[in-house]
């Protein structure tokens, strides 16, 4: 089922000519955009041999219901899925705690969460949302700070945390800083999308190693 996850990584990927607006998706934009993340949800199903595999199919599932919502019923909605979706993956990540993660990183893993919180109410404070973003961004930063000290590996699920962080604060950039700036739109959905990939791959590969253990 590994071509699923291929698959995924195309429909994802080619959604950036829309996200640049380089092609127009039309009617067929909220599928498009849905796609990627619903197809790593549907091959982390199809991996899905524990509990674990179920937390990581069903945090995939949110980002897509985000995706979709995001297109079709706004911010506030949307966001609200990703929250749902950071919440489960939390669960993922307190499940697999390293043993003994370095001073670097436990330094990194309690800095994460206030530093996103905060950095996230003051680029959505020109436009007077600094409150409902810094809630949002408790989860966001949680997940990022539980992923990063995760027995998962770093290079692949603690630096898509880290890209799942640096796209949602280039979407808060948009509520001033970076207004009128064309870099969010350049990099917002190729961070997102990388983001999810590289969590899905690393956490449903170690997963399917453990299965492999006598």
């Amino acid at each position: 089922m590994r071509g699923v996850f291929w698959i995924a990584v195309l429909a994802g990927a080619s959604y950036s000519l829309t996200a640049w607006g380089l092609i127009d998706g039309g009617v067929w934009q909220a599928a498009w955009k849905t796609s990627g993340v619903a197809l790593l949800a549907l091959w982390a199903a199809t991996q899905a041999r524990s509990t674990d595999g179920w937390l990581i199919t069903g945090a995939l599932a949110l980002g897509a219901l985000g995706d979709l919502l995001l297109e079709t019923h706004g911010f506030t909605i949307g966001g609200a899925a990703f929250a749902a979706g950071h919440a489960v993956a939390i669960m993922l990540y307190l499940r697999n705690r390293r043993a003994d993660p370095t001073a670097s990183q436990k330094l990194l893993g309690y800095l994460l969460t206030p530093a996103t919180i905060l950095i996230s109410a003051l680029l959505a404070a020109p436009a007077g949302q600094a409150l409902p973003v810094g809630a949002y961004a408790v989860f966001l930063g949680v997940m990022a700070a539980t992923a990063w000290t995760s027995r998962f590996p770093r290079y692949r699920v603690g630096i898509g945390a880290m890209l799942f962080v640096a796209s949602d604060l280039l979407i808060f950039s948009r509520f001033g800083v970076l207004k009128d700036s064309f870099v969010p739109s350049l990099l917002i959905w190729p961070s997102y999308f990388a983001a999810q990939a590289l969590i899905a791959w690393g956490v449903v590969q170690t997963l399917s190693s453990d299965q492999r253990v006598p």
